[in-house]
């Protein structure tokens, strides 16, 4: 069963993989990185403020902050180094076809050596759904923009479907549990508003 779903994995991976083109390089290339998206964050946060107020605002800014921290850490602290899955542009059987690009001194771009599950997949949908939490479900975009932040990630060769599928669900989760927390905190900081 486990080998028929990586059998999968590596279908699907070399499918979506194959569908690039030159001009489209450059833009997951950047959708993929994480400064580009500084003031798509600040923007968050001043949203959370002016819609929160203060001090709602600053702890939905902490709790946002919180659900990229644990969805991270672990993914990458815990999942990547205890799997040791490679990434699709590590693995022997695959790594020559894989479609990767290169950085600004000519090096092949590959990522670390372990991939599952991804990190970005799993900050991306872990903020997204938060926000989607945090505004009933008026921040819906935000799965779009998730989505495409991660399918970057197979696009550059560097996780394999599934990696962004388990990430995301980390993500998931981890807001998931983040916004039990904040409605627990929020009421109080609420009266003190008013």
């Amino acid at each position: 069963m486990l080998e028929q779903l990586i059998n999968a994995d590596i279908q699907l991976f070399t499918f979506l993989n194959g569908l690039h083109a030159p001009w489209l390089d450059p833009v997951m290339w950047w959708i993929s990185a994480r400064t580009p998206w500084i003031p798509f964050y600040v923007f968050l946060v001043v949203m959370m403020i002016l819609r929160l107020r203060w001090k709602r605002g600053l702890i939905a800014i902490v709790s946002i902050v919180l659900v990229v921290l644990i969805a991270d850490r672990f993914t990458s602290g815990f999942m990547k180094p205890y799997f040791e899955r490679p990434r699709p542009s590590h693995e022997k059987l695959i790594r020559d076809k894989v479609h990767v690009l290169k950085d600004r001194n000519g090096n092949e771009y590959r990522g670390g050596a372990y991939g599952f599950a991804s990190s970005h997949s799993a900050n991306a949908f872990g903020m997204a759904m938060f926000m989607f939490l945090l505004f009933r479900g008026r921040w819906r975009w935000m799965f779009v923009w998730a989505f495409v932040v991660a399918y970057s990630r197979i696009y550059l060769g560097v996780h394999y479907p599934g990696d962004i599928i388990v990430g995301g669900l980390v993500g998931i989760l981890a807001a998931w549990g983040v916004f039990r927390g904040y409605q627990l905190v929020s009421p109080s900081i609420a009266k003190e508003d008013t």
